[in-house]
C-alpha cells in the first residue's frame, strides 16, 4: 500500500457556502449553524428535507409530497466504500453498477444505472446547484452505453453534510436530466471543529489495496459566518485477475513446451475484475458570510485523478498463445512483444466547480442569485501498446487526446408567500436560468493514429513467413488516438424560466404545481415540462401521495459531436479478427448518408402513487411509479459487418469520405421505453437499556423496463439487410441489471460500542448474446457487510469492517474466452473479486 495523503494538495478555487443555498429555498431555521452534520432536524427530531419542493414549510421524509431519502455521513462512513459512487451503490436500492460495463473509459469510470435507467437520467446537485457532467463518454459500455453522467466520485466523501435522494421526476423544477430522480449533495456547514480519518484495506485474496485519508476543518467568520474545507486522498490498487490461466503463451518447440513458459505469467486477462490503479485527491471549500441583511455564499470542489487501467483485450504473440496460429496477429510485432501484450489505458483528470451567490429578503421576496462554473478536463493516454505501422521502432507510450466538458450556470430564484385563505400561505416561486456548455474532443499525438507505412518483411522468420508483405492496421492496437478528423468542439446556450406554486389547501391536503420552459440554441430546440404533486393525510400519520410530471433530457454535446476510430478484436467462430470501426458524429456527412438525424430531446411522462405511515418508533413509505421515455438516444449496431450491411455500407462510407474502416455506428433517437417499479422503505427504532439502541431499516426496489417501440430503418438503408438496434443491445436495456434489490440494515449502538450490519440481496440478471443460445443467467445473491466501531475516547474512534463478508462471487456461468476471462460474466453489481476488509481510525478536534 502507498500513502496518498498529500498535505497541501492544491489551491482550491474560491468557494464555499453550506447553508443550503439552492433553488429550492430552505425553510427558515432548517439548518442551524453548528448543527449536527448528519442533517437538519425539526422540532420533533425528524430530518428536514428541502429537495423537491420550494414550499417554505418545513417537511420531513414522511410528509414530503414526493419520495425522498436522506443519507447521513454516519451511513456513508459505515459502508467502507472508497467513493460516493460505491457508497451510494451500497445504500440506494435502485442504484446499481456493473462490475465491468464495457471497454474504453467505461472500464475506468464505471457507469451507473438508477431505476433501470442510465445515469444520464439522474440530475446531480451540489448545494442545490447543477453539477457539470463528466467529459468521458461511455461509448463502449453495454450498460448505460453512450451516457455522460455526473461523476460523483470527484466530490470528497468527508465534505458531505447529508445527501437527499429524490425518487421522482423533477424536470419542471430543475430542468434537463431529472427524469429518474435527483441527488442533492449538501455540503457540511458546521462552523467549528474538524476530523481526520484514515482507512486501509484490501480484498481477501486478490489484493487491490486501499489507503484513504481525509481531513476537514471549519471555523467561524465574523458574526454568523463560517468557512470549512475538506481534503480526501485515496490510493486504490488493481486486483489480481479473476480469470483462468491459459495453458501456453508460446508455440511448442519440437512438441515440447517452450522453456520460457516456466517464468511466464499465464493469467493474461489482467483486467478481469478490478482493473484500475487509482490515485486521487478530492477537495472542497464551503463558506458563508453575512453582509447586512444578505448572505454571500460560495462553495467549490477541486479534484485530480490518475488512473492506470489494465482492462482490455490481451493481444497474443504473432504466432498465437496456446500453440494456435493467430491469423491477424501481425499487429503484435515480435520485436517489441514476443509474448504478446495487454495495453493499459492512462487517464489524467482535473475536475473543478465553483459557485458564488447572494441570498436574502427584499420587499417581502426571498431571493437567491448565483453563478457557478465547472470543468472536467481529461488527458487520455496508453502504455504498453504500439502503433504497428511504425514498425519495430514504434513507441510504447502515447498521448491519445483530451476530452473537456465545461458548464457555466447563472440562476435567479425568487419566492414570496401570499395568504389567500388556505390553511397555509401560498408559496409562489419563480426563476430564470442561463446555461452555457461546451464539449471538446482534442486530437492526440500523431503516432497514436497515423499510418507509418510499415510493411512486414519476409525475412525467413516464422513471423515473416506468415505475414511477409502485409501492412498492419494504422493507429494503436486496442486503444485509438483521436485524429484531427475525429476532433471536435461544440457549445450551446440554454435559457430557462420556471414557476412553482405550492400550499396546504387544508391542514391535511398539500398541492404543488410547477412548469418550466427551456430554449436551446442547437437541435434540442424548445421544451416545456410540468409537474403536479399532492399529499393528503387521511389519518394522523397515514397519508397518500402522488404526482404526474413530464420531463425531458436534452442530448449531451458529447452524444452530438463524439467521434472516434477504434481498432477492435472480434471473435468470428474461433478466430480473433482485428477490425477497424468508426463512431460517427450525427451531424457528419457520412452519418447522414446512413440515415442519421440531428438528435432531439428525450421526453418523459412519469406517474407516481404511494402512501406514508409514521408513528413512533416506526415509519413506512411505499411508492409505485411508471416512467415512459420517448425518443431515447442509443447507439446503433455496427453497420458494415458481414452480417449487417457488409460491403454496401462500406461503399456508402467511402463515397462520403470515410475510408479504411470495416464498420461504423452513431447515436440515434431510436427507441421508446416504459419502466414500472415500486420502492418500499421501512424503519423501526428500538431503544433498550440492556441491549442498546437498534435502528432497523429495510429498503426494497423493483423495476422492469420494456421497449415499446423501435424506429424503422431510415430510407437510406431501406433496401439493405441492416439491423439498427439488435437483440443484444435491446436485452441489455431490459435484463442486464437486477430488477430487484433488497437492503436490510441494523445500526446498533451500546455505550462506546456500535456496529452497522447490512444484508443486500441482488436479484438475478442476464448477460445476453445476439442469439438466445448465448444468453447467460446469473442468479440472485445475498451480500453481507459489517462495520464495527469502538469509541476509545470522546475524540477517537477505531473501526473494522468487511464488504462482502462471506466472499461471495457471481454464479460461474459465463463463457470463458480464449484469454481465460468470462467465467463470472461481466455485469455483477457486487464485483468479480470477492470480499474486502478494512480498518479505520477517526479523530475529531
Amino acid at each position: 500500500m502507498k500513502p496518498i495523503f498529500y498535505a497541501g494538495a492544491a489551491a482550491i478555487a474560491v468557494g464555499g457556502w453550506g447553508s443550503l443555498a439552492y433553488a429550492a429555498e430552505a425553510p427558515a431555521g432548517a439548518v442551524t449553524p453548528g448543527g449536527e452534520a448528519d442533517g437538519a432536524d425539526g422540532a420533533d427530531g425528524a430530518t428536514i428535507v428541502v429537495t423537491g419542493s420550494r414550499s417554505r414549510t418545513a417537511r420531513t421524509v414522511a410528509d414530503s409530497p414526493v419520495p425522498i431519502d436522506v443519507i447521513t455521513p454516519t451511513e456513508l462512513r459505515a459502508t467502507g466504500g472508497a467513493g460516493l459512487k460505491e457508497v451510494l451503490g451500497n445504500i440506494i436500492p435502485s442504484l446499481t453498477m456493473p462490475a465491468l460495463g464495457g471497454g474504453g473509459t467505461s472500464a475506468s469510470v464505471r457507469p451507473i444505472s438508477i431505476r433501470g435507467l442510465s445515469g444520464d437520467y439522474l440530475l446531480v446537485l451540489v448545494n442545490g446547484k447543477r453539477r457539470h457532467t463528466t467529459s468521458l463518454i461511455n461509448n463502449l459500455s453495454r450498460i448505460s452505453g453512450g451516457s455522460t453522467p455526473v461523476d460523483i466520485d470527484l466530490i470528497p466523501t468527508n465534505a458531505v453534510g447529508r445527501i437527499e435522494v429524490l425518487r421522482d421526476g423533477a424536470a419542471a423544477q430543475y430542468g434537463s436530466d431529472a427524469i429518474s430522480g435527483v441527488i442533492n449533495i449538501i455540503l457540511d456547514d458546521r462552523p467549528e471543529g474538524g476530523e481526520f480519518t484514515a482507512q486501509a484495506g484490501q480484498l481477501y485474496e486478490k489484493g487491490a489495496q486501499l489507503l484513504q485519508q481525509t481531513i476537514g476543518y471549519g471555523t467561524k467568520l465574523g458574526d454568523g459566518g463560517f468557512i470549512r474545507f475538506a481534503i480526501e486522498g485515496r490510493y486504490r490498487d488493481r486486483a489480481k485477475s479473476s480469470a483462468e490461466p491459459v495453458p501456453r503463451l508460446y508455440p511448442l518447440v519440437n512438441g515440447q513446451p517452450d522453456p520460457r513458459e516456466a517464468n511466464a505469467d499465464h493469467l493474461i486477462a489482467g483486467g478481469y475484475g478490478r482493473s484500475n490503479r487509482d490515485k486521487m485527491i478530492n477537495s472542497s471549500l464551503n463558506l458563508s458570510v453575512p453582509v447586512g441583511s444578505a448572505d454571500i455564499y460560495s462553495f467549490s470542489t477541486l479534484s485530480y485523478r490518475d488512473i492506470n487501467d489494465k482492462r482490455g483485450a490481451y493481444f497474443p504473440s504473432p504466432t498465437g498463445y496456446g500453440g494456435q496460429a493467430n491469423p491477424t496477429g501481425f499487429n503484435a510485432l515480435p520485436q517489441l512483444y514476443p509474448a504478446g501484450f495487454q495495453a493499459r489505458r492512462r487517464i489524467w483528470e482535473w475536475d473543478y466547480q465553483t459557485a458564488l451567490g447572494v441570498k436574502g429578503e427584499l420587499a417581502g421576496w426571498n431571493y437567491d442569485v448565483s453563478s457557478s462554473y465547472g470543468k472536467d478536463h481529461v488527458k487520455l493516454g496508453a502504455v504498453g501498446t504500439l502503433n504497428p505501422t511504425l514498425g519495430p521502432s514504434s513507441p510504447t507510450e502515447f498521448l491519445m487526446g483530451r476530452q473537456i466538458q465545461t458548464l457555466w450556470v447563472n440562476n435567479v430564484d425568487l419566492s414570496h408567500e401570499y395568504d389567500i385563505g388556505f390553511a397555509e400561505p401560498l408559496t409562489l416561486a419563480v426563476g430564470a436560468e442561463h446555461r452555457w456548455e461546451r464539449f471538446q474532443n482534442k486530437a492526440g499525438e500523431p503516432d497514436s493514429y497515423r499510418d507509418g507505412g510499415y510493411v512486414i518483411p519476409n525475412d525467413g522468420t516464422a513471423y515473416g513467413q506468415l505475414y511477409g508483405g502485409r501492412s498492419p492496421s494504422p493507429g494503436l492496437v486496442s486503444f485509438t488516438g483521436t485524429s484531427p478528423a475525429d476532433a471536435t468542439s461544440l457549445s450551446r446556450n440554454n435559457l430557462a424560466a420556471y414557476v412553482d406554486l405550492s400550499t396546504n389547501v387544508t391542514k391535511a391536503w398539500f398541492v404543488g404545481v410547477a412548469g418550466r420552459f427551456e430554449h436551446y440554441d442547437d437541435s434540442a430546440g424548445n421544451t416545456v415540462s410540468g409537474k403536479i404533486s399532492t399529499r393528503y393525510e387521511i389519518l394522523p400519520g397515514f397519508a397518500l401521495r402522488g404526482g404526474i410530471n413530464t420531463g425531458f433530457r436534452a442530448p449531451s454535446l458529447a452524444q452530438t459531436g463524439f467521434s472516434t476510430t477504434q481498432n477492435t478484436v472480434t471473435i468470428i467462430g474461433t478466430q480473433r479478427v482485428n477490425t477497424t470501426s468508426k463512431f460517427l458524429p450525427v451531424n457528419s456527412v457520412a452519418a447522414q448518408a446512413l440515415g442519421a438525424r440531428a438528435l432531439k430531446p428525450e421526453k418523459s411522462l412519469n406517474y407516481t402513487l404511494g402512501f406514508t405511515f409514521e408513528r413512533e418508533p416506526a415509519r413506512l413509505t411505499v411508492d409505485a411509479y411508471q416512467i415512459k421515455v420517448d425518443d431515447r438516444i442509443v447507439k446503433t449496431e455496427f453497420l458494415g459487418t458481414a452480417s449487417n450491411g457488409g460491403s454496401a455500407i462500406r461503399t456508402i462510407l467511402i463515397a462520403n469520405g470515410v475510408t479504411g474502416v470495416d464498420s461504423a455506428q452513431f447515436f440515434a433517437n431510436a427507441i421508446d421505453t416504459r419502466t414500472r417499479g415500486i420502492d418500499v422503505v421501512a424503519e423501526y427504532n428500538l431503544r433498550s437499556t440492556a441491549l442498546g439502541n437498534f435502528r432497523l431499516n429495510a429498503a426494497f426496489s423493483y423495476n422492469k423496463t420494456k421497449i415499446t417501440d423501435i424506429i424503422a430503418n431510415p430510407s437510406q438503408l431501406a433496401s439493405l439487410n441492416v439491423t439498427l438496434f439488435g437483440r443484444q443491445a435491446q436485452r441489455d436495456l431490459v435484463v442486464a441489471t437486477p430488477r430487484t434489490k433488497l437492503v436490510l440494515t441494523n445500526d446498533w449502538s451500546s455505550g462506546r460500542l456500535h456496529a452497522l450490519a447490512r444484508l443486500t440481496r441482488f436479484g438475478s440478471y442476464i448477460e445476453s448474446s445476439n442469439v438466445a443460445t448465448g444468453d447467460r443467467r446469473f442468479g440472485a445473491k445475498w451480500i453481507a457487510d459489517l462495520d464495527v466501531g469502538y469509541d476509545v475516547s470522546e475524540n477517537v474512534t477505531l473501526s473494522v469492517g468487511a464488504n462482502n463478508l462471506f466472499d461471495t462471487y457471481p454464479d460461474r456461468n459465463g463463457i470463458i474466452a480464449a484469454d481465460g476471462s468470462g467465467a463470472y460474466g461481466n455485469f455483477a453489481p457486487f464485483g468479480l473479486s470477492g470480499g474486502f476488509y478494512y480498518a479505520r481510525a477517526s479523530v475529531t478536534f
